[in-house]
């Protein structure tokens, strides 16, 4: 796996995210287009925050600030990681996901903050020991490549995302 290769698909990521943006129409950004589904700004904060959350999980295995382990990855995190994409399943997350409706503005300053805190710790993943580890709820242990690894496939699959939101809303 090379970092330059996945922090440039981290980068155009964001790029599209911010793209999207304009193009969705402010009055159905926060509109859900069926139910049990995601709104666009729930995407977006739900993308945003796991973005957050996977930077934190990326520093702390860098820094080797985690519980040690032999714990190692699910067959999900094998697949995922191994394909660079989620298996082809369909997984109800509305009931275990806290996901809230946020704002355009506030879905602008998340990207910006999202993008600044990649940039940070990037350079910290080339000398992170492999075998440091922190749990991930569905994909087992990842170290920190992994973690990054991970966020560049989960910021991809959610673009695919809001893409069939755009076909639900064009089909109502």
């Amino acid at each position: 796996m090379s970092i330059t290769k996945e922090y440039k698909g981290i980068v155009a990521a964001f790029d599209q995210y911010r793209e999207q943006l304009g193009i969705i129409p402010d009055e159905l950004f926060a509109e859900t287009p069926k139910e049990g589904c995601w709104s666009y700004a729930e995407v977006y904060s739900h993308v945003m925050q796991a973005t957050l959350s996977s930077s934190i999980a990326i520093e702390r295995c860098s820094h080797s600030n985690c519980p040690p382990t032999t714990e190692g990855l699910t067959l999900q995190g094998r697949f995922t990681l191994w394909f660079g994409c989620f298996p082809p399943v369909r997984i109800k997350m509305l009931d275990i996901m806290n996901v809230e409706k946020i704002s355009k503005e506030d879905a602008r300053n998340l990207i910006i903050k999202c993008r600044k805190r990649m940039e940070t710790i990037m350079p910290l993943i080339v000398n992170a020991p492999i075998n440091v580890r922190y749990k991930h709820p569905r994909l087992g242990m990842l170290n920190a490549k992994q973690w990054f690894r991970f966020t560049r496939i989960h910021l991809q699959r959610h673009l695919k995302q809001i893409d069939e939101i755009k076909n639900k809303f064009h089909a109502a």
